[in-house]
């Protein structure tokens, strides 16, 4: 029978079963949501109120705020006869195993014959949540483990009991993908499942090495953040928002659970450093108390961050890691960072040899008893704590047979014997497949599913059409070849330009379509502040013009290319990112795309076409009767206020995606999907848009509205000075200019519009104060 899940019914009403809640109706599935009845008659109902909370949090729990009308509330003494309508239903109520039991006793009564049921239990054994249960109820039964938060993180674990029927999980390992978005990792039913089992470990050794080697807070989170392919969070910050308190309850379950089984466990393996013994004690258990590892506090009326410093047990100012190393390194990729870090001669050198070693060799001794596959190991922790890296794949580059070498704890069996076959790594490309080492077959394997999607990392070497600093173009087969760009956070510099040309050029005269898109979490930050920066403090204007002009002629060559050209976008896609973009024959964009044209923010407006190109669709858009100014205020706010979409299906209600642009839910299908738009492309076939001559500005009137808007933005005390002159060149470049009457003009006239009044703020001392502010301390300045 094909199943087909039309409505989901969620068990508890906390912060998990909210939010899996809303994971569900972002995708446009019916849910109801039960808990608890309330105490007394006249008061609210609890999932109700729990669902109310949630969507207060400022992580946005929906794609679209309208999305919540497809989740009903009720609860269990009432409503639990209703659940006989749901196709699906997941358990989230509290971790108690009698609790449960006692509720899936009232299920079984209610569910309709072959429902799924699931739990979203972090770590009871799955057998025991189905004991006493009918044969149908335990054989459609298993764990699905969604992270926190489930709309952001990536890992659905997949935990069958022995009677769960493979058929049931093959479905929800092709739906978890397909549809949730979700990179779904079958483990084994023991304590923690795959990742919290080796994340919370490896969180134990940070800590250890911290207090060993004598670091502080404040360094140990420089080391372990984006600098080495972490998440911002860090350590610190993560444990501060999950919890101290719950950290330090899962680290004792986990070495309560696993006193006899851990294959090498010491007294120490689970132990609980002092230092986080202490914040526990103390109650400072981070977000929820108001400090943890961190504290806010008041000075001077702002607020500054402290940091708790173990050795004397109080707060006090942040601290960084000082070491001219990091200097030098700050442009590199992280693979090449990891391993000149691993071995500088410094206490930075120590400790990523201490705590990496560590998890090395303790990824190695769950093999086989959390998982028989060290790749889905890898993906669990990718996708479970967001490192760019996991254990096996981070091994790799530090050298497999190096590592081994370098101390006698790695002596575990598998890992013996590859090293004695004479393997030299996890992971290798073999006949234009990327294989991994499998300790039970001693030998490499395809990685299961690559044909599902197109993953520029998993493309043999031969693949490659040319490959440049910073850029690479891969032939992805059915004539259609993929640009892919790695500059630092993906800015659009000289180098990326001149590459995205040349592909276009490449493509026109030998293939068919071109794809513009890779494999890292953000598609651009922008253009290279760092390069304009540079310019300005030179005053060199006249190359400023020419490099806004390059901008722009690139980016129309891409809007009039003899070819069909799909970009494929996730993360931050922003400026000039955005206006590459706003340019292609489609867009193809992960659900979890951040859209914006944010050059204000830099003392600057969007020159590369971001206005010409928003100004050209509100005209397009604006129909005959509708208040005409009222709608190029709007994209004048949109642009003036560097308004960032929180998700795809925002940035489509915003204009920056046309309702025949594509948005997906997986990452990793971003580019598989970005083909076939192309192939259809070339099937309906392909013509290349002319130049538009009939965009209707408003001359001197539509410019006489806005500034009127400005004017009382700056005596309300909501805009700066600086802002409103900022605002009054974008309300010029997008009414055409001071033309006397409204009419219509072409592309061409409000590109030089645009990049006079760039050329202009390049001149400025607040807006060279705006991008060193940017550059310098990451955040905007209102000056």
């Amino acid at each position: 029978m094909k199943r087909v899940i039309r409505k989901v019914g969620v068990l508890g009403s906390g912060i998990m079963g909210s939010q899996i809640a809303c994971c569900f109706a972002n995708i446009g599935v019916e849910v109801l949501l039960l808990d608890i009845a309330p105490q007394k008659k006249s008061s609210p109902l609890p999932a109700k109120e729990s669902l109310k909370k949630t969507l207060l949090n400022p992580a946005k729990p929906l794609y679209d705020p309208q999305f919540v009308d497809r989740i009903q509330t009720g609860d269990f003494d009432h409503d639990i006869k209703y659940l006989s309508t749901c196709d699906w239903i997941i358990e989230a109520i509290v971790e108690d195993v009698s609790i449960k039991q006692q509720l899936f006793e009232k299920l079984e009564k209610h569910r309709k014959p072959e429902s799924l049921i699931t739990t979203n239990t972090s770590g009871i054994p799955i057998s025991a949540l189905s004991k006493g249960r009918s044969k149908d109820f335990v054989s459609h039964f298993c764990g699905t483990h969604f992270f926190n938060p489930p709309r952001y993180l990536r890992l659905l674990e997949l935990i069958p009991s022995p009677e769960t029927k493979p058929e049931i999980l093959d479905f929800l390992k092709s739906y978890g993908t397909h549809h949730l978005g979700k990179e779904v990792i079958l483990s084994k039913d023991v304590p923690a499942f795959i990742a919290n089992r080796i994340g919370i470990y490896s969180i134990l050794c940070t800590l250890r090495a911290m207090e060993e080697l004598s670091l502080s807070v404040g360094e140990v989170e420089g080391l372990t953040g984006p600098l080495v392919g972490r998440p911002k969070s860090a350590t610190f910050r993560t444990l501060d928002l999950v919890g101290i308190d719950v950290f330090c309850r899962v680290a004792r379950y986990l070495d309560q659970s696993l006193s006899e089984k851990d294959p090498k466990k010491s007294p120490n393996t689970y132990k609980l450093p002092e230092t986080i013994l202490y914040l526990e004690k103390k109650n400072y258990l981070g977000e929820k108390t108001g400090q943890g590892f961190f504290k806010k506090i008041k000075t001077d009326g702002k607020s500054v961050i402290q940091e708790f410093q173990p050795l004397n047990k109080s707060y006090g100012n942040r601290t960084r890691i000082q070491d001219p190393i990091l200097e030098r390194i700050k442009e590199k990729s992280v693979p090449e960072r990891i391993k000149i870090l691993y071995q500088h001669d410094s206490k930075i050198g120590n400790f990523y040899q201490t705590i990496w070693n560590e998890l090395f060799r303790y990824s190695a001794t769950c093999v086989f008893e959390v998982s028989d596959r060290i790749y889905d190991i890898d993906a669990a922790l990718r996708a479970g704590f967001a490192w760019d890296l996991g254990p096996f794949e981070l091994w790799d580059i530090l050298g497999f047979r190096k590592i081994y070498e370098s101390s006698s704890d790695f002596s575990i069996p598998w890992i013996d014997q590859m090293y004695e076959k004479g393997f030299s790594s996890f992971y290798t490309f073999q006949k234009g497949k990327k294989h991994v080492y499998s300790p039970k077959k001693a030998d490499y394997i395809p990685i299961p599913g690559q044909e599902e999607f197109l993953i520029l990392g998993n493309l043999d070497k031969n693949r490659k059409v040319w490959s440049r600093p910073s850029v690479d173009l891969y032939d992805l087969g059915g004539d259609i070849l993929g640009l892919g760009f790695h500059s630092k956070m993906n800015t659009l510099g000289e180098e990326v330009m001149g590459g995205i040309f040349s592909a276009i050029e490449e493509t026109e005269q030998n293939f068919a379509g071109l794809i513009i898109g890779h494999d890292a979490e953000h598609f651009s930050a922008g253009a290279n502040l760092s390069a304009l920066l540079a310019l300005i403090l030179e005053q060199e204007f006249d190359e400023i013009d020419l490099m806004v002009q390059r901008f722009q002629q690139i980016v129309s060559s891409l809007r009039h290319s003899s070819v069909p050209i799909v970009v494929a976008v996730s993360g931050m896609c922003l400026g000039g990112g955005l206006e590459l973009s706003l340019h292609a024959d489609a867009i193809v964009a992960h659900a979890e795309t951040y859209m914006g044209l944010v050059e204000i923010g830099a003392g600057l407006i969007p020159a590369g076409g971001g206005t010409k190109e928003m100004t050209l669709r509100c005209a397009k858009n604006t129909q005959k009767g509708d208040p005409q100014l009222n709608r190029y205020q709007e994209i004048f706010q949109l642009i003036g206020q560097a308004r960032i979409s929180s998700s795809a299906h925002e940035a489509s209600h915003i204009g920056y995606l046309y309702p025949s642009d594509s948005i997906v839910l997986n990452r990793a299908s971003l580019l598989k999907v970005a083909h076939k738009k192309v192939e259809q492309l070339l099937q309906e076939g392909y013509s290349p848009p002319l130049p538009v001559h009939d965009i209707w500005v408003q001359g001197k009137r539509g410019i006489a509205h806005l500034e009127a808007g400005i004017t009382n933005m700056l005596h309300g005390g909501f805009i700066t000075e600086y802002e409103a002159q900022i605002g009054q060149k974008l309300a010029y470049v997008i009414h055409g200019g001071k033309l006397s009457q409204p009419t219509h003009v072409n592309e061409q006239y409000l590109r030089e519009l645009e990049r006079e009044a760039f050329l202009s703020l390049c001149g400025e001392a607040k807006t060279l104060e705006r991008i060193q502010h940017l550059l310098f301390k990451g955040k905007p300045l209102r000056n």
